[in-house]
């Protein structure tokens, strides 16, 4: 374990005024705190600490940064409290090891869920001091090269933890060391047979070719002489993770890789850059398509530098990389480059952030600002995950912004890219001036110009075409308000019949001295949970009116229109149901304040009864707290179950779009004779008729007959009625009947 002087020391090579003072207070504090406390291994546990503060002197950070290193665990695993690290080390240095703290005692529903609120609150805590990630990845690093002694399912819910998040975290901050690490070590425990057989291959094939990339060093080192160019030449091999990650995705054996090795040359400027690409590129020929300047377009995460592939001194295959010496830093330690210091004997202070000017920083800025947004936990984490995996490509507006896109991503990410009103508005696009579908996979260079309406709702099947977390965010977002509007239309419904029944007037307004009576936080929020059945009306007539007493009052008759019935439920309300309406009388029922039932893909958050329900049926709307409106034809006997239940019975229509050709469920009972070829008959015969066949089931078998029950789906009663007429007329029917419940 290391000593308290040679940790100081190890800092002292690089910030010969360190203040030793506040190393050697966190170095004691920390170990009496941590005192006996073993790890897994049986190692002192303060020797995890330590390991973490010395990946940090690694990366060079002051001593404020390696202070929290040694007391990051103090708050979470010992007796140390934040006020008194407050009161010792100074509220600032507090406030970052907290940051490192995870959440305790929360009541979350899942492991994900858990997961995710330590991710936001890790997140937030980065947003104000980029040290925090540097610690915590630190961390996470040396937690990943001691995992062999944790039990089998924790090491694998780590490893995983590790690839999903920290390691893709680390890249997004530009720390490409870390993250080749931190994946090589959660790979071996997440797929450890692949991990061996690549490992070995690769070591094979740097054996076998060692000549080879000490002759085509060489080469590059004679070509840059040549040029007068100051170049260092330096091979590289692609780690196992990377090497199995493009096997998985294109599908290729290990014979197929071309490109195992690559060449890193660095210059000491900007201009011998593209020095060294011209002394290249007029040497050997360039392949098509192969070609990335970071260098004048850097990736987000600050990453700077010229990629070209050529086919080499031995017509093989050969991966360039050209970068000065300060974006090969950059490369290797990203954010913890751009962390700015002062003197300020050991406190921590606000010059100890990252840079506001860097692509990282940025893009953790825009992450931060969708925890605002209010996604549950679960849809936070799978966001961040979207926006973590991230291989670009670079579009253009019309008026030159760039916008950096991951691969794979349409116009609809584009627009939701530009602004969450510019998505939420968007209804086409134009790509390159043509107009071409909001599916269209960009490309770098695309000049994408979104077409808006005020009038659009983002469709809910849009979340399954976009790939950025912004966008999926933001559209589920916007479908949430849509059902929220939807369920608080059908809450004002419910609530003017219930004040209406009890003799009283329903407005709005009479709910916001009620709120906090019933729990809720605004109006549209009370109408919405009435609309969803969590709140009853009766609850919020005791509400508006302390003193109602529950009397059911039974409506007056209403004149009778033609085309429409008038039925009467046991709890005394009045519902008005359409037949096969003339358009007409479908106006006369919207103008009654129906709720229109179009199908399972209306507008409404509906579903219909076991025995189904169709057009020309009359139907009732039960509300199901939590999931809408059932539709029941109103001859169910199920209907007898919510008799004394009057508040949740709704008034429903049929509203036909007759442009949208749409299919009802029905269940019909076939008795059929108990003979070979019978069901593939009746089968036939459904299918001539035009119906489908959604389940069947035996119900009762005898020797001589076999009663199915088969739930269908159909266009409207006459079409249901037209196929049972059908099926009784079939030599092998006896019995063809609906099933009403």
């Amino acid at each position: 374990m290391m000593r308290q002087y040679e940790l100081v020391e190890r800092v002292q090579r690089y910030k010969p005024d360190v203040n030793e003072a506040l190393l050697n207070k966190a170095y004691v504090y920390a170990m009496q705190k941590h005192g006996h406390q073993k790890r897994a291994s049986g190692d002192p546990y303060f020797s995890h600490p330590l390991e973490v503060a010395a990946i940090l002197t690694d990366m060079h950070m002051d001593e404020a940064t390696i202070a929290v290193a040694l007391l990051h665990d103090t708050i979470e695993d010992t007796t140390a409290t934040r006020q008194e690290i407050d009161e010792l080390f100074g509220p600032d240095l507090g406030k970052l090891v907290e940051g490192l703290t995870k959440l305790k005692k929360l009541d979350l529903v899942s492991k994900k869920a858990e997961q995710a609120e330590n991710l936001r609150k890790l997140l937030l805590a980065i947003s104000e001091d980029v040290r925090v990630l540097l610690v915590k990845l630190a961390d996470r690093l040396h937690n990943m090269r001691t995992l062999d002694h944790m039990r089998d399912d924790k090491r694998l819910r780590i490893a995983e933890e590790t690839m999903e998040i920290y390691a893709p975290l680390a890249g997004r901050m530009g720390m490409q060391g870390m993250r080749e690490e931190l994946e090589e070590l959660a790979f071996r425990y997440i797929n450890p047979e692949a991990y061996r057989t690549v490992t070995a291959r690769l070591a094979d094939i740097s054996e076998r070719n060692r000549g080879v990339i000490v002759e085509i060093e060489n080469s590059l080192s004679g070509l840059f002489e040549k040029y007068a160019l100051n170049a260092t030449v330096k091979s590289r091999q692609k780690k196992p993770w990377s090497v199995f990650r493009k096997m998985e995705a294109k599908a290729l054996s290990f014979e197929q890789l071309s490109d195992i090795f690559g060449f890193r040359v660095v210059v000491e400027s900007v201009e011998d850059c593209y020095r060294a690409l011209g002394a290249i590129h007029t040497t050997w020929s360039m392949v098509p398509g192969r070609f990335k300047d970071y260098i004048s377009t850097p990736k987000q995460n600050d990453y700077r530098s010229i990629h070209t592939t050529i086919v080499g001194p031995s017509r093989q295959r050969i991966e360039l990389q050209i970068r000065t010496r300060e974006m090969n830093k950059i490369a290797e330690y990203g954010v913890a480059v751009h962390a700015l210091y002062k003197d300020t004997g050991g406190k921590v202070n606000a010059s100890h952030t990252i840079s506001k000017e860097t692509n990282a920083y940025a893009w953790l800025r825009r992450t931060i600002e969708q925890l605002s947004e209010g996604d549950n936990p679960e849809d936070f984490l799978e966001n961040t995950k979207l926006e973590l995996f991230q291989d670009q490509v670079f579009c253009f507006t019309p008026k030159g912004m760039l916008i950096a896109l991951p691969r794979g991503a349409t116009p609809i990410d584009f627009a939701y890219a530009v602004h969450t009103d510019v998505g939420d508005t968007c209804v086409g696009a134009k790509v390159n001036g043509r107009i071409m579908p909001l599916m269209t996979e960009l490309k770098n260079g695309d000049e994408v110009e979104i077409i808006r309406s005020k009038a659009q709702v983002p469709p809910a099947a849009w979340e399954s075409v976009v790939v950025t977390g912004k966008a999926r965010a933001a559209i589920r977002r916007a479908t949430k308000n849509a059902i929220r509007k939807q369920y608080s239309g059908l809450g004002v419904r419910i609530l003017e019949r219930a004040f209406e029944r009890s003799g009283k007037t329903f407005s709005k307004d009479s709910l916001k001295s009620v709120l906090h009576r019933l729990a809720r936080k605004d109006i549209e929020d009370v109408l919405s949970s009435v609309g969803r059945g969590e709140l009853s009306s009766t609850d919020v007539m005791k509400a508006v009116y302390p003193d109602f007493k529950e009397e059911r009052v039974t409506l007056p008759p209403k004149p009778r229109e033609e085309g429409w019935s008038k039925i009467r439920n046991a709890a005394g309300m009045l519902f008005q149901i359409p037949g096969r309406a003339s358009r007409k009388e479908r106006q006369a029922a919207k103008e009654s304040g129906a709720v229109p039932i179009r199908g399972v893909r209306g507008d409404l958050p509906v579903r219909f009864a076991p025995e189904g329900a169709v057009p020309g049926d009359r139907i009732i709307g039960i509300v199901q707290p939590g999931s809408g409106i059932t539709i029941y034809p109103i001859q169910s006997p199920s209907l007898t179950a919510f008799d004394d239940q009057p508040e949740r019975w709704i008034d429903v229509r049929w509203d036909i779009d007759e442009a949208t050709k749409e299919r009802f469920p029905a269940r019909i009972s076939v008795v059929a004779i108990n003979a070979p070829g019978s069901l593939a008959e009746i089968a036939q015969v459904i299918a001539e008729n035009d119906a489908n066949i959604h389940t069947l089931s035996m119900v009762r078998t005898a020797p001589d007959f076999t009663e199915m029950l088969i739930d269908l789906e159909v266009w409207d009663l006459k079409h249901l009625n037209r196929l049972i007429s059908q099926l009784k007329e079939n030599s092998s029917v006896s019995d063809a009947r609906r099933v009403n419940g």
